[in-house]
């Protein structure tokens, strides 16, 4: 069993990736909105207000929203992974690429609970 984990720049993009993550053959998806220090940072650099050294919390004050979509699912084979991957850089291109997102894979070693199928 492993995780995916893909961080989606692309917000409008996400009704694509899902489809294609179920085409693939993904029977659960969880989304989470996200940002990362560096979009947080080039926003906050854009602000005359900002502290020269800026807390975490300075970075999070009256900040537009920009945020991405993280996707976690659980998978059952190195097979599905190369599917799903194929199927994201269908859409949103290479991910070397800038702005394409990261998807990371982490085995699971243990899973409490029952895992159910939505279809």
């Amino acid at each position: 069993m492993f995780m995916l984990m893909y961080v989606l720049h692309d917000e409008e993009r996400l009704p694509e990736v899902l489809s294609a993550w179920e085409e693939a053959g993904v029977s659960g998806i969880t989304i989470f909105p996200s940002t990362g220090m560096g979009r947080l940072m080039q926003h906050a650099a854009l602000r005359e207000d900002m502290p020269l050294i800026p807390s975490l919390s300075d970075l999070m004050e009256n900040h537009e929203e920009i945020l991405n979509r993280t996707l976690f699912s659980l998978v059952d084979s190195q097979e599905l992974i190369d599917r799903v991957v194929a199927a994201t850089e269908r859409l949103v291109g290479p991910l070397e690429n800038d702005n394409n997102g990261i998807i990371a894979v982490l085995p699971v070693l243990q899973i409490y609970g029952r895992l159910t199928n939505t279809k």
